[in-house]
């Protein structure tokens, strides 16, 4: 077997549209066709072929901790770390936020990872790690 990509991850959600709306306004994805499926469901493109698919179950497991950057995850890159961090901050995303906030972000511009890094959770608290190849010139601030 031969793995060639990352095709979709699926997320479990409570609510359809209020992960819509983050998915579209928070991570900035379109939202693609899908199938008709008997449950409510939506898919979202990034970069040329990847997908998120939302679905909801009653019966899924939600996380109901703080964010913590080791726990289960996805990563998306962006071109530009200093404004994807303002850009989350325009939206209400916080560093000094308590961490079972759903507005609390971590920002590690210089993680032993090598690579600056965001982390948020979705209105399900999921973790989504943010990341970009390199720390862009300018310095980012703290928030703090």
């Amino acid at each position: 077997m031969e793995i060639t990509v990352l095709h979709h991850i699926a997320l479990t959600v409570t609510d359809i549209e209020r992960s819509r709306k983050f998915y579209r306004e928070v991570l900035s994805l379109e939202e693609i066709p899908r199938p008709t499926f008997t449950f409510p469901v939506a898919w979202f493109q990034f970069g040329d072929s990847r997908q998120v698919h939302l679905i909801v179950h009653s019966c899924a497991t939600f996380r109901e901790k703080p964010l913590a950057t080791r726990d289960v995850h996805f990563a998306v890159r962006v071109a530009n770390y200093r404004a994807a961090v303002e850009f989350l901050r325009s939206k209400g995303y916080r560093e000094d936020a308590d961490p079972n906030d759903p507005y609390y972000m971590k920002v590690q511009p210089h993680p032993t990872a090598g690579y600056p890094q965001i982390y948020i959770c979705d209105p399900d608290r999921h973790v989504i790690e943010i990341n970009s190849e390199r720390l862009d010139e300018e310095r980012v601030p703290t928030g703090k």
